[in-house]
């Protein structure tokens, strides 16, 4: 999965766009915008989210690295995802418990 960041820069190389002309489309700075490429901002509105999906014409899953149907997707994690599926509430239920202790004694 591609991290947010790397995925704008992406996005905005490809379309040949300035920083100005990003942050101009969607209503930001041009510091926010490169604050944003470079992973220094870490909680983008949710409006400035759509935003961008619009500008860059992709899906908001995509942007935000949450699409199993991407090209970048790990066919591992949507192997894992089918299978999710076929559990029951209280099983996923379970999975997200252990998944959140998981991340909660990550070390920094």
């Amino acid at each position: 999965m591609v991290e947010l960041a790397v995925k704008l820069k992406q996005l905005r190389m490809r379309s040949g766009k300035s920083l100005q002309e990003v942050a101009d489309a969607v209503g930001a700075s041009k510091a926010h915008i490169w604050d944003l490429e470079r992973g220094a901002s870490k909680n983008p509105s949710l409006n400035l989210i759509k935003s961008l999906a619009d500008f860059y014409k992709v899906g908001v899953a995509d942007l935000v690295g949450e699409d199993p149907g991407s090209a970048d997707a790990d066919s591992e994690l949507i192997a894992m995802y089918r299978n999710l599926t076929e559990l029951s509430p209280s099983d996923r239920e379970t999975i997200q418990i252990l998944m959140d202790r998981l991340k909660a004694n990550r070390k920094p």
